[in-house]
């Protein structure tokens, strides 16, 4: 029996975990090294003119470099929002894997509008069950969902379309 073949969106997701991931050991010195770290596991890296990547890598390399990016450019506001949802825990305490999903999520439930909420929180879900612990999925969906609810609201009270982190409580 043959797995089917992993969506483009997905693997972009899987990629900006290591590389957030990386990211996080290692520091701001990482954030060099995004370009060449996707471009080699997206096999996109040295392609010349005659020999252009195929649409897929290039969708793959597109979004796991936008969603680095924009995890790394936003990465107070994203903390906020996990830290003022998970009241009683703090970021230390969670495992790096769900912590960096979870930023990952909150990017796109923020940032990328075009994609649904409930395929945001499906994939993060699927990832910390793949990637981390039993119960990383439940506490992950935990969060995103109230993260949704959250961000909705704000949505439907003002014209801003990325709200700002609730106040902590």
């Amino acid at each position: 029996m043959t797995t089917p073949p992993i969506r483009r969106r997905t693997r972009a997701r899987e990629l900006a975990l290591q590389f957030l991931y990386a990211f996080e050991l290692r520091g701001e010195d990482a954030m060099s090294e995004l370009e060449s770290f996707v471009d080699h596991h997206t096999k996109t890296g040295n392609m010349t003119q005659g020999n252009a990547a195929p649409g897929n890598r290039l969708e793959v390399a597109n979004y796991a470099k936008d969603i680095c990016l924009g995890v790394h450019d936003h990465l107070v506001d994203i903390n906020n929002w996990i830290e003022h949802i998970a009241r009683n825990w703090r970021l230390e305490r969670m495992a790096y894997i769900d912590r960096n999903i979870l930023r990952i999520a909150m990017y796109e439930l923020l940032f990328q509008a075009e994609v649904p909420f409930k395929v945001v929180i499906n994939e993060a879900i699927d990832m910390a069950k793949r990637y981390s612990t039993a119960q990383s999925g439940s506490f992950v969906n935990g969060i995103l969902d109230r993260a949704r609810v959250l961000i909705q609201e704000a949505r439907d009270q003002g014209t801003i379309s990325i709200p700002t982190a609730p106040e902590k409580s």
